[in-house]
């Protein structure tokens, strides 16, 4: 009996201890991320569960990020707008969840992803920690089949928030004005000067994009849940940096045949519409310059403003 007991003890005294370090961890040293250009869902959310009435919600990476001036789209169309692009590392799965986020009728969901074929698993689940640290509203972006791959990154994030912490490092922003969370406005829109193409941006790895079954259900299970809460869910194109050896624009449409017709939802844009001059484009193959999210907007307006008058997919 006594060798039980003093089991028991050890048992007790090292839980208390784990969920001492624990709070310490979540409550002392979390969060070390603030300031960064991931930082930016906070805000993010915060405006998408503020607004009411219908809403234009915009989903997808980083195309979104430096490619929108949403409020070009709210003058036009007559609906708030809120961007809720991310990075693209974290997946299409982790920025979806956006889709899911106080739906009220008439809400119109759109997702503008640059690729159709992940694994309906988090890229990068050390980022997405990145991404929520401690904050709560944040975890709805995690889903019960994520967990575990979470748990197994959050060591390395936590490593990384205590060096942090303990040199007084965190909670900075980025050398790259690009990248913090003051680079973005109200709507979720990143606002840093982009006046022309970083030399060197690589244009070689534009291609048409794949699309994956898993994707395809994934999306069209999203679909249903919107359509029950009386909203909508449409899929518009990404901007596409036409070089000189990009692919022809005829494959761009066979792409948006193809995907109009697996997806429930309808496809608003012609792909083909989208391929941009590279002199529109920023630091990269989906990131726009300040001129190249004016002209991708003024496109996105005219393919929303289509399908409300005509209900029609493209």
């Amino acid at each position: 009996m006594d060798i039980f007991m003093d089991k028991w003890k050890l048992f007790v005294k090292l839980f208390v201890v784990a969920v001492l370090l624990f709070v310490f961890c979540f409550y002392g040293v979390m969060p070390q991320y603030t300031e960064n250009y991931q930082a930016s869902l906070i805000d993010k959310v915060k405006r998408i569960n503020e607004i009411e009435g219908p809403k234009i919600v915009l989903v997808g990476n980083s195309n979104l990020v430096f490619g929108i001036q949403s409020e070009i789209l709210e003058e036009k169309l007559g609906m708030p707008v809120v961007n809720m692009g991310l990075h693209g590392g974290v997946g299409n799965c982790f920025n979806e969840q956006a889709a899911k986020l106080n739906v009220n009728k008439g809400d119109i969901y759109i997702i503008c992803h640059s690729n159709y074929s992940d694994d309906d698993k988090i890229k990068n689940p050390e980022l997405a920690w990145v991404t929520i640290e401690n904050h709560k509203e944040l975890y709805s972006y995690i889903r019960k089949k994520d967990m575990w791959n979470m748990a197994k990154a959050y060591p390395s994030y936590l490593r990384k928030c205590i060096d942090q912490w303990a040199f007084s490092t965190g909670n900075l922003e980025n050398e790259d004005p690009a990248y913090r969370r003051s680079s973005f406005n109200e709507y979720g829109d990143n606002i840093s000067y982009r006046d022309k193409t970083v030399d060197g941006t690589d244009f070689s790895v534009v291609e048409v994009p794949e699309i994956s079954d898993i994707t395809v259900e994934r999306i069209n299970k999203l679909n249903a849940e919107i359509i029950e809460k009386q909203a909508t869910l449409l899929i518009a194109a990404y901007p596409i940096a036409y070089a000189n050896d990009a692919p022809g624009k005829e494959e761009y449409q066979a792409f948006t045949k193809i995907l109009s017709d697996k997806m429930d939802c309808p496809v608003i844009s012609e792909f083909s519409d989208y391929c941009l001059d590279p002199s529109y484009f920023f630091n990269t193959y989906l990131h726009l310059t300040n001129e190249g999210a004016k002209v991708r907007t003024e496109l996105l307006a005219a393919d929303i403003q289509r399908y409300l008058n005509n209900k029609e997919a493209y």
